[in-house]
């Protein structure tokens, strides 16, 4: 049971477009809005700008949350599932950085506008635990030890990471539209994968002019987290199915 709420908790975070960053200073409580994206090993990734209050009450005092918060069921908000996530935020070390900002500008294309600038700096979340709301009334604290997926399968599933994007993109990208359409609602272009890991996929379409900050996002789910290759294919083959099932 523990597992599948650190599964759900997981992909809420991961498929998230922004957040709420809370900080501190001199014990004011204090919130923000954030982009954030998910480091393979789940570590929560911010952009940020030294211009920001957030960025400097974190220098100050790191230990922070993050809350991710999902569609409610109807009308009301508290029927909506979402997981607040508890941490410590560091700048990341500048030989982490290119991978890294790569990650995360697989989630948000469009800050390649602006990714570069000198204010801005790429930190990265030391996770302590997490608290994941599944909807009214429905509350689960969640440890690191259960809500880190396995380090065993991240590493396996990086490693093949590069081979299985290229694949997919070169030789199934009608399968790739028909999950960005059919199944995730994305409207049609030209879908391409950007990013895989244990719990799901980002998929990225661009605007006929090409341009970066036209691209549309989107994040497919795994049914359950996946350990090899092996597995990661037979998610994509099921997504792509039930996406031509329902564009049919």
């Amino acid at each position: 049971m523990t597992e599948n709420l650190a599964f759900q908790a997981r992909c809420l975070a991961r498929g998230a477009a922004s957040a709420t960053l809370a900080t501190q200073a001199g014990g004011q409580p204090f919130a923000s809005l954030v982009t954030p994206a998910a480091a393979a090993d789940f570590s929560p990734l911010l952009l940020l700008s030294s211009l920001s209050e957030h960025t400097r009450q974190l220098r100050a005092e790191p230990r922070c949350a993050l809350l991710f918060t999902g569609a409610p069921e109807g009308a009301n908000p508290q029927t909506a599932p979402r997981v607040t996530l508890t941490g410590i935020a560091a700048e990341v070390p500048a030989e982490a950085v290119p991978g890294l900002k790569a990650r995360w500008l697989a989630r948000h294309p469009y800050a390649a506008l602006y990714a570069d600038f000198g204010d801005f700096a790429l930190w990265r979340v030391s996770l302590g635990g997490a608290l994941l709301v599944g909807g009214f009334a429905r509350a689960s604290r969640i440890r690191l030890a259960e809500l880190l997926p396995d380090p065993a399968a991240v590493a396996a599933i990086g490693a093949a990471a590069a081979d299985i994007i290229g694949h997919v993109n070169a030789d199934h990208a009608d399968a790739v539209a028909a999950i960005a359409t059919g199944l995730l609602g994305g409207a049609p272009g030209d879908w391409r994968m950007v990013a895989v890991d244990v719990d799901g996929a980002d998929l990225a379409a661009g605007e006929p002019s090409g341009e970066p900050s036209g691209e549309a996002v989107c994040r497919l789910a795994f049914r359950a987290p996946v350990t090899d290759a092996g597995q990661v294919r037979t998610e994509l083959v099921w997504a792509a199915r039930e996406g031509r099932l329902r564009l049919s």
